[in-house]
Order: C-alpha cells, then sequence, then structure tokens
C-alpha cells in the first residue's frame, strides 16, 4: 500500500501537477493558495488570456540571454503566484491568511503582492535567485518552509 503523504507533501504534489499546464519555455512553476487544508486557488506561469503562448512565439528573455530572476518586465507572462491571486479576485475567493504553496520560490515582485493579500506563509519545493523576496518575507513576518 502507498504511504499517505503529508499535507504539505499533499498540496506540493498537486502545485506539481498545475506547473505542467505552464507554456514557458525556460521553467514551469505551479501554485496553490490553501486555506485550511482546502485549495482556494491554483495557478502556473504563462501568458495572459487570449495572447499567444511562449511556446508559440518564443522567448524574448530568452533570445536576450536575460539570466534567471533579471528583467521581468521581458517577459510575456504572469507568475504562477500572481495567476493564482488573480483566479481568486476573478472568482471572489478570499485569500487572506491562506498559505502559498509553489514549485519555486517566489520573485521580490511575487513577494510583494503575497505580502500585500495577506499570505501567513510560504511552502516551497526549489529556490530562486531573488535576495529581495527573502528580504521581503522576513520583513513582513510571513513564514518561509521548504520541503523535499
Amino acid at each position: 500500500m502507498l504511504e499517505r503523504p503529508d499535507w504539505d507533501h499533499y498540496f506540493m504534489q498537486i502545485a506539481s501537477v498545475v506547473a505542467t499546464r505552464s507554456t514557458c519555455l525556460r521553467r514551469q512553476v505551479g501554485a496553490l493558495l490553501v486555506l485550511n487544508k482546502r485549495i482556494l486557488s491554483t495557478g502556473y506561469n504563462g501568458t495572459p488570456s487570449g495572447l499567444s503562448h511562449c511556446r508559440d512565439v518564443g522567448c524574448l528573455r530568452e533570445d536576450l540571454k536575460v539570466p534567471s530572476g533579471e528583467r521581468h518586465e521581458l517577459c510575456r507572462g504572469l507568475h504562477a503566484e500572481q495567476n493564482a491571486i488573480i483566479q481568486a479576485a476573478i472568482h471572489g475567493v478570499a485569500i487572506r491568511d491562506s498559505v502559498l504553496y509553489c514549485t519555486h520560490y517566489p520573485c521580490a515582485v511575487c513577494a510583494k503582492m503575497l505580502v500585500n493579500a495577506g499570505i501567513r506563509s510560504v511552502v516551497l519545493e526549489g529556490n530562486y535567485p531573488d535576495d529581495l523576496a527573502k528580504e521581503f518575507f522576513s520583513e513582513a513576518g510571513i513564514g518561509v518552509t521548504f520541503i523535499v
């Protein structure tokens, strides 16, 4: 019989499946917002609805050889965390005090959005080269946990 995963691993497995919807050529990221062990919203990184996918038109950041974690404004896509927040807003779902489960560490822009959205903690699987995001979470008192 398979071992039953704890809640953190369960939600991270779901975030990994959500990431498979990504059309990003560089990295597939999935995110969940969870409150009281209930999924409120999901998101993956990709272009806004109705715009051409990076897989179809290419990646300007890749063409310009922009390093990971830099020049986010050149990307045509939204981050998974942003899409999870947007989906909750579209459907009128309150996310204050929820937990973010994400396959990668959020960037500084996403960290600021998560702080303002009232996210209370973040559970992550992978890292990301953005020390400013770490500072924002620390200053805001948002706990960050890595799971394996």
